[in-house]
C-alpha cells in the first residue's frame, strides 16, 4: 500500500510561483511512477508532469512546459512540482497519484493523494 499526502497549495496572484510537495509511504518499486494532475471544477483530471521514482525521467503536459518542473528527493520520500509564472488557468486541485504503469492517463494510476488547491488571481 501507497499512502500519499500532498502539501503547499495556496492563494497566489498571475506570476508568481508556487511549489507542491507530494510525501511518499509504503513500499514502491523500480519502475514506480509518480505524477501530478490537477482538476480545475467542472473538468476532467487532467495529466501535468510525471517523474520515474528511479532514475529521475520526467514528461510534461504542453500547458505547463517550461514553467512547471517535476522533481524528487528519493532519501527524503518526496515529490515536487516547482510552479513558476503562474496563471489564472493554473487554478485547480493538484492530486499527486503514483503507479507502475505511468503515462498521462488518470486510469494509470493506483494510488492518489487528497489533493491540494492552487487559485491564481488575476
Amino acid at each position: 500500500q501507497v499512502k500519499l499526502v500532498e502539501s503547499g497549495g495556496g492563494l497566489v496572484q498571475t506570476g508568481e510561483s508556487l511549489r507542491l510537495s507530494c510525501t511518499v509511504s509504503g513500499r514502491t518499486f523500480s519502475s514506480t511512477v509518480m505524477a501530478w494532475f490537477r482538476q480545475a471544477p467542472g473538468k476532467e483530471r487532467d495529466f501535468v508532469a510525471l517523474i520515474t521514482w528511479y532514475g529521475g525521467a520526467t514528461a510534461y503536459a504542453d500547458s505547463v512546459k517550461g514553467r512547471f518542473t517535476i522533481s524528487s528527493d528519493n532519501a527524503k520520500n518526496t515529490v515536487y512540482l516547482q510552479m513558476r509564472s503562474l496563471k489564472p488557468e493554473d487554478t485547480a486541485v493538484y492530486y499527486c497519484a503514483a503507479g507502475v504503469r505511468g503515462g498521462s492517463l488518470a486510469s494509470r494510476y493506483d494510488y492518489w493523494g487528497q489533493g491540494t488547491q492552487v487559485t491564481v488571481s488575476s
